[in-house]
């Protein structure tokens, strides 16, 4: 079965991201900082991560950044709602940094899932 990481310091964002990837099918773990995921990952990597840009300990750049050092081919999605430079620009620099899709908050449920197998199946 195919796990999906999803971090977000956001409980309300984990929780729809939860229930809509569970009814598709996947098993979904959660963290709610970037420190968390990168130790969560590093003990057990998962088929996907879906992270936040903005977070408080660390960011969503550096943990693309980080987990890409650790899994050089690593399938993550980068999401973003915005900021004082706006959500375009974050998920640029995601793009760069090494997320394969990027999506911008709120995520329609068909995007998100379009999104998924799209990455998943690259």
């Amino acid at each position: 079965m195919v796990e999906i990481l999803i971090v977000d310091d956001d409980i309300q964002v984990r929780e729809v991201l939860k229930i809509l990837l569970s009814m598709a099918g996947y098993t979904v773990r959660e963290a709610t900082t970037a420190r968390k995921a990168i130790e969560s990952y590093k003990q057990q990597p998962s088929d996907l991560i879906i992270t936040d840009i903005l977070m408080p300990d660390k960011d969503g750049l550096e943990l693309i950044r980080e987990v890409r050092r650790i899994h050089p081919d690593a399938k993550i999605i980068a999401m973003s709602g915005g900021g004082q430079i706006g959500s375009e620009e974050y998920l640029s620099w995601a793009k760069k940094f090494g997320a394969k899709y990027h999506l911008s908050k709120p995520i329609p449920r068909k995007e998100l899932l379009k999104a998924v197998e799209t990455v998943l199946n690259a």
